[in-house]
């Protein structure tokens, strides 16, 4: 295979699972719910290790994070950023301290386990006419340990979101407030993984190697997004947080056991 003389892919099945995960991610990325996001590792792990998994991934989502900001540049919420963007990377620079000691597998379960317990709460706050309430203050600690998980598991999403939807914005500014956090945070994310000796030159062309894919599938996530009216929204986003807390809790078991 005359791709294996400059990148990672030795294989076509390498090839084409590798598209399937760059295809779900983008679909995330450009707004659709969180669940497909946490695919991306997990599917390309079926044809690689891991840790060459996030190495690829890592490039692309920043290419997906490029196209995104592009797209939805007209929406976000400051006040959320101010708090949560200095605290996330307060949640990074521990994260990456603490990485050599901290259980990959116990913060996707103890995630999982928030990230449930949250949206169930919200389900039935919907029968008892009391849904989660926004507090400001509260980005602080959110904020924080989406960066830390971020950074030790790439589970950040469901803290980001447990902060956030109680506020109740519109879904263009939700996802674009969205957007600008996790662009943040994985650009903050480069230099300790650069650090680490990770983006070698075969890694970084198969990441260039999937742009197109990258920019479509944020597009098309995105298109499907401004089409969703707050109704259709807030309850598939819901239900995306509810399918990525069994993902997690699953992942965690299974790493633990």
């Amino acid at each position: 295979m005359a791709l294996a003389e400059w990148t990672i892919f030795a294989s076509p099945a390498m090839l084409w699972v590798t598209l399937l995960a760059v295809g779900l991610v983008g679909l995330s990325k450009g707004g659709l719910g969180g669940a497909f996001a946490l695919m991306g590792v997990p599917v390309m792990s079926l044809v690689m290790p891991p840790v060459l998994a996030a190495a690829v991934l890592l490039p692309i989502l920043l290419m997906m994070d490029a196209a995104s900001l592009w797209i939805w540049r007209q929406y976000r919420d400051w006040e959320v950023l101010k708090t949560m963007l200095p605290a996330a990377m307060i949640g990074i620079v521990a994260g990456w301290a603490a990485a050599a000691v901290t259980s990959d597998a116990m913060v996707r379960l103890l995630v999982g386990l928030v990230a449930l317990g949250f949206a169930g709460r919200w389900a039935l706050g919907r029968y008892l006419g009391s849904a989660p309430r926004y507090v400001p203050a509260m980005g602080w600690l959110w904020g924080a340990i989406a960066g830390f998980t971020s950074f030790v598991a790439h589970a950040g999403g469901p803290l980001f979101q447990i902060q956030v939807l109680p506020k109740r914005l519109d879904p263009k500014l939700y996802t674009g407030t969205s957007v600008i956090f996790f662009a943040v945070v994985n650009l903050v994310k480069v230099v300790p993984y650069a650090a680490l000796g990770l983006f070698e030159v075969p890694v970084l062309w198969s990441a260039l190697l999937m742009l197109p894919l990258a920019i479509l599938s944020v597009r098309l996530g995105a298109g499907i997004i401004r089409r969703m009216g707050p109704e259709v929204f807030y309850p598939f986003t819901y239900a995306m947080v509810s399918i990525v807390g069994v993902k997690l809790i699953w992942d965690g078991i299974t790493g633990l056991f």
